[in-house]
């Protein structure tokens, strides 16, 4: 053997050493931990020992039937309502114990826009901007209505505005704060396919931020394809926690048949 062949063979050696000594990067923060979360109203379960944790970073798809217990499960971290049993964390913080703190690190989007209908749409952003003590309040405002494509419409009054534009008002209300953890509840109902758009690009540059978004919705393919891990609740147990790529609507749809199926992946 030649001696640069001898070179070649210590210098590979001594990388593939150093390869194996390397340690693994660390892992990602969670953003949300579950464990054993239950909920019932009126003794009626509606979330039965849902388990799930999410890395920061991340979109989770919160798939099921009506009635499945989604938006009960985003209700319970935003802290609008108490889970029966169990316990949850955002951000490292108990949702029970730590709720105000958690409110500050959240943003919440439901079905109903919640905006002030006699307040203009920037007056309602200026308005949320002073609950959360925002000092930059009116540029963040000014900065999602031009993001929102509602620059034009500033000025109008909220019961002015169609469903989808006040759907695009309610998103902005969500994101001024810069929460790092987003919960948004059907967020692509009334949207036009420019602000699905819109909405895909939200959520892959809040990822890239190393922020955190959670969305329910009943367009499955839609979803999938925009998260990266999904949750399936059927009847408010878990039947699926893992990688969205690892899912077709077709077996989630199986799944929404099938209501006693349980299943766990990554």
């Amino acid at each position: 053997m030649s001696a640069g062949a001898t070179v070649d063979m210590a210098a590979r050696r001594a990388a593939d050493a150093a390869s194996e000594t390397r340690p693994d990067p660390p892992a990602p923060p969670l953003a949300v931990a579950v464990e054993r979360l239950r909920k019932t109203f009126d003794l009626r379960p509606v979330l039965r020992d849902v388990s799930f944790t999410l890395p920061a970073g991340r979109c989770l798809a919160v798939l099921g039937p009506n009635g499945a217990g989604k938006t009960t499960l985003l209700r319970i971290l935003a802290t609008l309502t108490a889970a029966s049993a169990g316990s949850a964390e955002v951000a490292g913080l108990d949702v029970r114990r730590d709720a105000q703190r958690v409110r500050r690190m959240v943003g919440y989007v439901g079905h109903v826009p919640l905006l002030y209908e006699d307040l203009t749409v920037r007056e309602n952003l200026l308005f949320f901007a002073r609950m959360f003590g925002l000092r930059d309040g009116a540029e963040r405002a000014d900065r999602l209505l031009a993001r929102m494509g509602l620059r034009a419409r500033a000025h109008d009054r909220a019961r002015l505005l169609s469903r989808g534009q006040s759907q695009r008002v309610a998103l902005a209300r969500g994101m001024l704060h810069d929460p790092p953890v987003l919960l948004l509840d059907e967020p692509d109902t009334g949207l036009d396919d420019e602000a699905l758009l819109l909405l895909a690009e939200l959520v892959r540059e809040r990822a890239t931020a190393g922020q955190t978004t959670l969305l329910t919705t009943h367009q499955l393919e839609r979803g999938l394809a925009l998260s990266d891990e999904a949750l399936v609740l059927v009847g408010g147990r878990l039947a699926y926690a893992g990688l969205a790529s690892a899912l077709t609507a077709a077996i989630v749809r199986e799944w929404y048949a099938r209501p006693r199926a349980t299943r766990r992946g990554r």
